[in-house]
Protein backbone atom coordinates (compact mmCIF):
# COMPACT_ATOMS: atom_id res chain seq x y z
CA UNK A 1 0.00 0.00 0.00
CA UNK A 2 1.35 3.42 -0.93
CA UNK A 3 -0.92 6.16 1.18
CA UNK A 4 -0.37 9.89 0.47
CA UNK A 5 -2.44 12.78 2.73
CA UNK A 6 -4.25 14.67 0.25
CA UNK A 7 -4.39 17.45 3.00
CA UNK A 8 -4.15 17.15 6.50
CA UNK A 9 -6.07 20.66 7.12
CA UNK A 10 -9.80 21.01 8.95
CA UNK A 11 -12.71 22.23 7.79
CA UNK A 12 -11.40 25.64 6.59
CA UNK A 13 -7.99 25.06 6.58
CA UNK A 14 -4.42 26.51 7.04
CA UNK A 15 -4.04 29.77 6.28
CA UNK A 16 -7.25 30.51 7.56
CA UNK A 17 -9.10 33.17 5.74
CA UNK A 18 -8.82 36.78 7.41
CA UNK A 19 -6.89 35.25 10.54
CA UNK A 20 -3.40 37.05 11.02
CA UNK A 21 -2.02 34.31 13.45
CA UNK A 22 1.77 33.37 13.51
CA UNK A 23 0.76 30.37 11.70
CA UNK A 24 -1.26 31.57 9.30
CA UNK A 25 1.29 34.63 8.64
CA UNK A 26 4.23 31.91 8.50
CA UNK A 27 2.05 30.17 5.69
CA UNK A 28 1.54 33.30 3.57
CA UNK A 29 4.75 34.35 3.78
CA UNK A 30 6.07 30.49 2.42
CA UNK A 31 3.32 29.66 0.40
CA UNK A 32 2.04 26.54 2.92
CA UNK A 33 -1.13 25.24 3.29
CA UNK A 34 -3.33 22.50 5.04
CA UNK A 35 -5.93 21.75 2.63
CA UNK A 36 -8.54 19.55 4.05
CA UNK A 37 -7.69 16.31 5.02
CA UNK A 38 -8.57 13.37 2.47
CA UNK A 39 -6.35 10.53 1.50
CA UNK A 40 -5.31 8.38 -1.51
CA UNK A 41 -4.05 4.77 -0.99
CA UNK A 42 -2.34 2.96 -3.93
CA UNK A 43 -2.68 -0.72 -4.09
CA UNK A 44 -1.69 -3.17 -7.18
CA UNK A 45 -3.22 -0.49 -9.24
CA UNK A 46 -6.31 0.67 -8.03
CA UNK A 47 -6.47 3.79 -6.15
CA UNK A 48 -9.25 4.43 -3.11
CA UNK A 49 -9.99 7.86 -1.96
CA UNK A 50 -11.11 8.27 1.63
CA UNK A 51 -13.27 11.34 1.89
CA UNK A 52 -13.70 14.32 -1.18
CA UNK A 53 -13.03 17.18 0.14
CA UNK A 54 -13.71 20.90 -0.95
CA UNK A 55 -10.42 20.96 -1.54
CA UNK A 56 -10.05 17.95 -4.09
CA UNK A 57 -9.63 19.18 -7.42
CA UNK A 58 -6.49 20.57 -6.26
CA UNK A 59 -5.40 17.80 -4.53
CA UNK A 60 -5.95 15.11 -7.24
CA UNK A 61 -3.96 17.74 -9.69
CA UNK A 62 -0.87 17.92 -7.19
CA UNK A 63 -0.81 13.58 -6.78
CA UNK A 64 -0.77 13.59 -10.57
CA UNK A 65 -4.14 13.03 -11.71
CA UNK A 66 -4.65 9.64 -11.04
CA UNK A 67 -8.22 7.42 -11.68
CA UNK A 68 -9.74 6.60 -8.59
CA UNK A 69 -11.57 3.36 -8.33
CA UNK A 70 -14.12 3.33 -5.34
CA UNK A 71 -14.47 6.46 -2.75
CA UNK A 72 -15.32 5.65 1.29
CA UNK A 73 -16.88 8.55 2.86
CA UNK A 74 -16.38 8.93 6.20
CA UNK A 75 -19.37 11.10 7.33
CA UNK A 76 -21.60 13.62 6.05
CA UNK A 77 -19.34 17.20 7.15
CA UNK A 78 -19.06 19.49 4.19
CA UNK A 79 -15.22 19.20 4.46
CA UNK A 80 -15.32 15.55 4.10
CA UNK A 81 -17.68 15.09 1.24
CA UNK A 82 -18.61 18.55 -0.65
CA UNK A 83 -15.62 17.84 -3.07
CA UNK A 84 -17.06 14.31 -5.02
CA UNK A 85 -17.96 16.58 -7.83
CA UNK A 86 -14.49 17.87 -8.57
CA UNK A 87 -13.68 14.54 -10.92
CA UNK A 88 -16.76 12.76 -11.53
CA UNK A 89 -17.12 13.92 -15.12
CA UNK A 90 -13.29 13.48 -16.30
CA UNK A 91 -13.84 9.59 -15.44
CA UNK A 92 -16.97 9.33 -16.74
CA UNK A 93 -18.28 5.79 -15.42
CA UNK A 94 -19.74 5.18 -12.64
CA UNK A 95 -17.92 5.97 -9.81
CA UNK A 96 -18.18 3.27 -6.81
CA UNK A 97 -18.72 4.94 -3.08
CA UNK A 98 -18.53 2.98 0.26
CA UNK A 99 -19.53 3.59 3.85
CA UNK A 100 -21.87 3.21 6.62
CA UNK A 101 -25.37 3.07 5.59
CA UNK A 102 -26.45 6.12 6.86
CA UNK A 103 -23.50 8.05 5.82
CA UNK A 104 -24.33 6.73 2.05
CA UNK A 105 -27.81 8.22 2.99
CA UNK A 106 -27.02 11.67 2.60
CA UNK A 107 -24.01 11.83 1.37
CA UNK A 108 -25.66 10.36 -1.61
CA UNK A 109 -28.38 12.56 -1.65
CA UNK A 110 -26.86 15.74 -2.07
CA UNK A 111 -25.01 14.28 -4.76
CA UNK A 112 -28.22 12.70 -6.17
CA UNK A 113 -27.28 14.32 -10.12
CA UNK A 114 -24.22 12.36 -10.08
CA UNK A 115 -24.33 8.94 -11.78
CA UNK A 116 -22.56 6.46 -9.00
CA UNK A 117 -23.16 3.16 -7.28
CA UNK A 118 -23.45 2.91 -3.71
CA UNK A 119 -22.02 -0.28 -1.40
CA UNK A 120 -23.08 -0.15 2.19
CA UNK A 121 -20.20 -1.46 4.22
CA UNK A 122 -21.71 -2.43 7.95
CA UNK A 123 -19.28 -1.53 10.58
CA UNK A 124 -17.61 -4.26 12.15
CA UNK A 125 -17.88 -6.38 9.25
CA UNK A 126 -14.35 -6.45 6.84
CA UNK A 127 -15.20 -6.08 2.96
CA UNK A 128 -13.13 -6.45 0.00
CA UNK A 129 -11.96 -2.70 -1.56
CA UNK A 130 -9.54 -2.45 -4.07
CA UNK A 131 -8.44 -5.47 -3.90
CA UNK A 132 -7.68 -4.67 -0.01
CA UNK A 133 -9.65 -5.56 3.70
CA UNK A 134 -11.23 -2.19 5.10
CA UNK A 135 -12.78 -2.63 8.55
CA UNK A 136 -15.20 0.31 9.30
CA UNK A 137 -15.92 0.99 13.07
CA UNK A 138 -17.29 4.23 14.52
CA UNK A 139 -15.88 6.62 16.58
CA UNK A 140 -17.42 9.75 18.29
CA UNK A 141 -18.45 12.64 16.70
CA UNK A 142 -21.97 15.03 16.54
CA UNK A 143 -22.88 12.98 13.88
CA UNK A 144 -22.02 9.53 12.54
CA UNK A 145 -18.96 8.99 11.80
CA UNK A 146 -16.57 6.06 10.96
CA UNK A 147 -12.74 5.39 11.04
CA UNK A 148 -11.24 2.34 9.45
CA UNK A 149 -8.54 -0.49 9.30
CA UNK A 150 -7.73 -1.24 5.78
CA UNK A 151 -5.32 -4.35 5.87
CA UNK A 152 -3.09 -5.48 2.77
CA UNK A 153 0.36 -7.39 1.86
CA UNK A 154 0.49 -8.49 5.49
CA UNK A 155 0.20 -4.56 6.76
CA UNK A 156 -1.87 -2.64 8.51
CA UNK A 157 -3.06 0.93 8.16
CA UNK A 158 -5.80 2.63 10.61
CA UNK A 159 -7.34 6.04 10.40
CA UNK A 160 -9.55 7.90 12.10
CA UNK A 161 -10.85 11.54 11.40
CA UNK A 162 -13.43 13.54 13.36
CA UNK A 163 -13.58 12.32 16.70
CA UNK A 164 -13.33 12.61 20.74
CA UNK A 165 -11.18 9.75 22.28
CA UNK A 166 -13.86 8.42 24.51
CA UNK A 167 -13.98 5.69 21.25
CA UNK A 168 -15.67 1.76 22.12
CA UNK A 169 -13.85 -1.06 23.22
CA UNK A 170 -14.61 -2.99 19.95
CA UNK A 171 -13.24 -0.14 17.81
CA UNK A 172 -10.01 0.24 19.93
CA UNK A 173 -9.53 -3.13 19.41
CA UNK A 174 -9.24 -2.81 15.82
CA UNK A 175 -7.29 0.31 15.80
CA UNK A 176 -4.39 -1.59 18.24
CA UNK A 177 -1.09 -2.65 16.91
CA UNK A 178 -1.37 -0.67 13.36
CA UNK A 179 1.87 -0.23 10.95
CA UNK A 180 0.76 3.24 10.55
CA UNK A 181 -1.92 5.05 12.55
CA UNK A 182 -3.24 8.96 11.42
CA UNK A 183 -5.50 10.38 14.15
CA UNK A 184 -7.29 13.99 14.14
CA UNK A 185 -5.82 16.36 16.13
CA UNK A 186 -7.36 19.46 15.09
CA UNK A 187 -6.45 21.85 18.45
CA UNK A 188 -2.67 22.36 20.65
CA UNK A 189 -3.21 20.76 24.37
CA UNK A 190 -5.15 22.69 26.61
CA UNK A 191 -8.07 23.48 24.39
CA UNK A 192 -11.16 21.00 24.53
CA UNK A 193 -14.07 20.69 22.40
CA UNK A 194 -16.62 18.48 22.26
CA UNK A 195 -16.11 16.73 18.95
CA UNK A 196 -12.43 16.37 18.25
CA UNK A 197 -9.53 15.68 20.06
CA UNK A 198 -6.27 18.34 20.56
CA UNK A 199 -3.25 16.83 19.76
CA UNK A 200 -2.35 15.59 23.07
CA UNK A 201 -5.49 13.44 22.96
CA UNK A 202 -4.22 12.03 19.94
CA UNK A 203 -0.55 11.25 21.16
CA UNK A 204 -2.08 9.36 24.38
CA UNK A 205 -4.14 7.46 22.33
CA UNK A 206 -1.69 6.70 19.66
CA UNK A 207 0.32 5.50 22.28
CA UNK A 208 -1.85 3.27 23.74
CA UNK A 209 -2.80 1.99 20.77
CA UNK A 210 0.67 0.57 19.89
CA UNK A 211 1.00 2.03 16.77
CA UNK A 212 4.50 1.35 14.96
CA UNK A 213 4.03 4.79 13.37
CA UNK A 214 1.32 7.99 14.03
CA UNK A 215 0.66 10.98 12.80
CA UNK A 216 -1.90 13.47 13.59
CA UNK A 217 -4.26 15.08 10.46
CA UNK A 218 -7.29 17.26 10.55
CA UNK A 219 -5.29 20.18 12.43
CA UNK A 220 -6.06 23.09 12.18
CA UNK A 221 -4.52 26.92 11.84
CA UNK A 222 -3.66 26.92 15.57
CA UNK A 223 -0.73 23.73 15.21
CA UNK A 224 2.32 25.19 14.72
CA UNK A 225 4.31 24.08 11.03
CA UNK A 226 6.91 22.58 13.60
CA UNK A 227 4.72 20.43 15.58
CA UNK A 228 6.23 17.06 15.62
CA UNK A 229 3.60 14.57 14.85
CA UNK A 230 1.81 16.84 12.66
CA UNK A 231 1.57 15.21 9.23
CA UNK A 232 2.42 17.62 5.84
CA UNK A 233 -0.02 17.73 2.66
CA UNK A 234 0.89 15.13 0.04
CA UNK A 235 3.26 12.98 2.62
CA UNK A 236 3.59 9.49 1.73
CA UNK A 237 3.93 6.02 3.07
CA UNK A 238 4.43 2.52 1.83
CA UNK A 239 3.68 -0.44 4.33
Amino acid sequence: MKITVLGTGDTVGTPKVNCDCEVCRQAKAEGRERLRTSILIEHNGQNLLIDTTPDLRRQLLAADSPHIDGVIWTHGHFDHFMGFADFYRVQREIIKVYGAPEVLDYCGSVFNFIRHAEFPVLPFEPVEICGMEVTLFPVVHDTPTYGMRIRADGKTFVYSCDTRAEICAESLALMRDADLLLLDGIFPPGVNIAKHMNTADAERLGKELNAKEFWCVHMSHKIPWDYAYGASDMQTWTL
